[in-house]
């Protein structure tokens, strides 16, 4: 069977991911103990991200050159809006915090330069540079839920099995599912040039992944108060 295009990528992001699971705000996340108000300031900037993570899926749409692409992309935006924003805003209820609240949040310094990259490398090409722009978040949060699931006592937590529960889901395993077979469609037949820009855009959003674990340990907003 030959291989595909994820499967290469998968080579080069595997081991950047597998940094991610031992990020003391993942592993913490995992094993019940990450701290409360860490778990607020990230429930609070990704779901800002998830704003432009969202209008993302709607320019694939857009950008989708079929039918078939364009209803997958509404797929995607729909799960994300629907399924996936609407944990954040059930999370957010138990600190207190309304959508409203959610949506409100100053983008941080990390998630205004991750989801700007995101938005100009998919401005700047096709719909398959939009497929690559989302899917480390998509696969690598399936990843993460997933090696998660497996410690004991993790989908069950009182506090953090909802979190595990969702991105280890069925679901969530079919839109992150959703991504990969898109891209691995269209670069089908793609020259290695065109390759490589795709894998290199899946590379640097898998470290803007890490940052953002780090930006949500480290309760991170701007370098200096303004």
């Amino acid at each position: 069977m030959k291989a595909e295009f994820t499967d290469r990528v998968w080579q080069r992001v595997e081991p950047i991911w597998e940094s991610y699971l031992v990020h003391p705000f993942v592993k913490g996340l995992g094993e019940g103990w990450l701290e409360k108000e860490k778990f607020a300031h990230w429930l609070k900037q990704d779901y800002v991200y998830l704003i432009e993570y969202s209008r993302l899926f709607a320019l694939g749409s857009a950008k989708a050159n079929d039918l078939q692409t364009m209803m997958a992309f509404a797929k995607l935006l729909d799960g994300t809006l629907n399924m996936e924003m609407e944990l954040h805003r059930q999370y957010a209820a138990r600190f207190g915090l309304s959508a409203e609240d959610l949506e409100a949040t100053e983008a941080a310094a990390t998630t205004t330069a991750y989801t700007s990259y995101m938005l100009n490398v998919s401005q700047l090409g096709g719909v398959e540079n939009v497929i690559a722009a989302v899917l480390a978040c998509a696969w690598s949060y399936n990843y993460i839920g997933l090696e998660l699931a497996k410690i004991p006592g993790a989908l069950d937590h009182e506090f953090y099995g909802d979190w595990v529960q969702m991105y280890s889901s069925v679901e969530f395993t079919a839109l992150a599912d959703d991504c990969k077979r898109q891209l691995n469609q269209i670069c089908r037949g793609k020259p290695e040039q065109e390759l490589a820009k795709l894998e290199e855009i899946i590379v640097k959003t898998s470290l803007f992944e890490y940052m953002f674990w780090d930006m949500s340990e480290n309760l991170e907003t701007w370098p200096i108060e303004y």
